[in-house]
């Protein structure tokens, strides 16, 4: 492994820092302070990434996207994590790669439309009763003749407010397994304006203001069977093949909050004078810096070693997993030292600070708890020994 950049990587590094400078960090303030992303606001700035070559950069080539490899993409996507989520995800937009699994004439109606900008997509596996357990939901779906009937409801649903359909998970059936009856599971594209389903408002949420959650429910929704994305029953293997990677992106945007959290406290332990010297000389801020500074480099490098093996064929679970249990707690870490280091100050919403301090909480739950996380890697570890 090459723990230096390419110069194509730098560009890319470079070229994403500048742009979230330039276009993403002046609306910060509005978007915090409204809770809205103004839809005009949104299109404008997503011109702007298609116009310089950011706009889903996630993509292969062969599907009209930047075909960058894992670790050139997560550099990217740390990039874009330094600023409000709501700026870098919906303009920004990255279409879930689990689109890759359409048919051919579900990606002239589905993945190349998001490629492009004019179609936006959105995840729904979240249910009121089954969060991490993905086969304890109740929501259904049920064959009647060719087609299918969905019912239940998902909650949690990020970015379904702006999203022109739901790629939806239902249970589907039960299979008999050696530790009894397990639900199989379908997934489903379900535009909005079908009928039987609705997208109403979700909860406010203390973070990623203006990043909106929804709920959607399934009244006797009925679909054809060209809706199922990948084939009937086998959702857990669509999800398998394509879904592992989005724990290394929650990771990366979490590295580029970290990082940008830590150029403010080091910034400020510079520059602010007590007793005659600056604060960074006391040991009580230069050793948090240095725990800061570690912690962060721990974290970048079980991302990045996770990216590159991930491009090698010999990602784990548990690879993936540390990575993202490593750096969203870090995060969290980083950010509350951050704020101890400015004071009072660190407080105020003239920093970034009290924002990236309460973005950071909801990182250690969604896409798997940080106990999810613990539980694939211990359960790595004990496999070999029956465990």
């Amino acid at each position: 492994m090459d723990f230096g950049l390419s110069p194509e990587q730098q560009m890319i590094v470079d070229a994403t820092r500048a742009f979230v400078e330039t276009e993403l960090y002046p609306h910060e303030a509005e978007v915090e302070r409204t809770g809205i992303l103004r839809p005009e606001l949104r299109e404008e700035i997503a011109a702007k990434a298609r116009a310089a070559g950011l706009y889903a950069a996630n993509m292969p080539e062969d599907v009209g996207g930047a075909g960058l490899d894992t670790l050139t993409w997560l550099l990217y996507e740390k990039e874009l994590g330094r600023a409000n989520y709501a700026l870098h995800w919906t303009c920004v937009s990255r279409p879930s790669n689990i689109l890759l699994a359409c048919t051919p004439e579900q990606r002239e109606r589905y993945l190349f439309p998001c490629v492009q900008g004019t179609r936006h997509d959105c995840q729904a596996m979240t249910e009121p009763g089954a969060g991490s357990d993905l086969r304890g939901m109740k929501s259904t779906a049920r064959r009647d003749g060719d087609d299918w009937v969905l019912n239940g409801t998902k909650h949690f649903i990020s970015h379904a407010d702006v999203a022109d359909f739901a790629i939806v998970w239902m249970a589907s059936g039960e299979e008999d397994t050696p530790r009894g009856k397990k639900k199989l599971i379908t997934a489903f594209l379900v535009d909005k304006g079908t009928p039987g389903f609705t997208v109403r408002d979700g909860y406010r949420n203390v973070s990623h203001r203006g990043y909106n959650n929804m709920i959607l429910e399934f009244d006797d929704c009925r679909l054809p069977a060209t809706q199922v994305l990948g084939a009937p029953h086998k959702g857990f293997e669509v999800a398998g093949q394509w879904l592992g990677a989005t724990r290394l992106q929650v990771a990366s945007t979490c590295l580029g909050r970290a990082e940008r959290a830590l150029d403010h406290a080091i910034r400020y332990a510079a520059d602010r004078k007590q007793f005659g010297q600056q604060i960074g000389k006391f040991q009580g801020v230069s050793f948090k810096l240095a725990d800061m500074a570690m912690e962060l480099k721990a974290a970048e490098l079980l991302t990045q070693l996770a990216a590159w093996k991930y491009d090698q064929g010999t990602v784990t679970e548990a690879d993936m997993a540390m990575a993202k249990l490593k750096a969203t707690e870090v995060l969290a870490m980083v950010s509350d030292e951050a704020i101890q280091i400015h004071g009072g100050m660190g407080l105020m919403d003239e920093l970034p600070l009290e924002r990236i301090w309460r973005d950071a909480r909801v990182e250690r739950i969604w896409e798997g708890t940080s106990e999810i996380q613990r539980h694939i890697i211990s359960r790595e570890l004990l496999r070999p020994f029956g465990g």
